[in-house]
């Protein structure tokens, strides 16, 4: 089994203003996180944009009150997973900014979110978090065909019959074709 990397881009908390409300920093946050929850590396168009994802405290605020409204302790993450981490002991996660996700979760080939077995906060975040479930893989899998069509769009009218080039925008073509096939499998059964 082949292991593919968690994600390409590492979030960054980069903002550097003070707000009085956690609120207030929503659109930094998304801007941080690429537009991605955190610890699902899933973009938040496919859950509905930005005003459906959530502010994480990623230590809780329920029990460092003196955190609530600090920008390093908040994470921009999906509903699924904030709602699933509520208010579990930090020493359990991996701050999404301070730490390579790569080196403590992987993705199979149909792009599973798995943990590494030699990291005990990977295995607890994917059973507690349910990182495994079927809806991250399709999201995963939905933006590799995504970017696929964005490559077909910049080479489909530049193309000369007969070439290696009109054999590359095929093979572009038949990959697509395979991740949608897959995907109406999975629907049917």
């Amino acid at each position: 089994m082949s292991k593919l990397p968690f994600r390409d881009l590492t979030p960054k908390r980069t903002c550097t203003k003070s707000y009085a409300s956690y609120g207030s920093y929503k659109s930094y946050l998304a801007d941080d996180f690429n537009n991605r929850c955190g610890y699902t590396d899933s973009h938040h168009r496919w859950f509905g944009g930005i005003s459906t994802f959530h502010i994480d405290h990623f230590k809780p605020h329920s029990d460092y009150p003196e955190l609530k409204t600090t920008y390093s302790n908040l994470v921009y993450a999906c509903s699924y997973v904030n709602i699933l981490k509520s208010n579990d002991d930090p020493i359990n996660y991996l701050d999404p900014c301070a730490t390579d996700y790569n080196q403590h979760f992987y993705r199979d080939t149909h792009g599973t979110i798995c943990p590494d077995p030699q990291s005990p906060q990977a295995v607890h975040m994917h059973k507690k978090l349910k990182l495994g479930l079927i809806r991250y893989r399709l999201i995963w899998s939905l933006e590799k065909s995504d970017a696929i069509l964005k490559k077909l769009d910049q080479v489909k009218n530049t193309i000369p019959a007969d070439t290696k080039e009109e054999v590359d925008f095929l093979r572009l073509y038949v990959g697509l074709a395979q991740e949608f096939r897959e995907y109406l499998e999975y629907l049917t059964k």
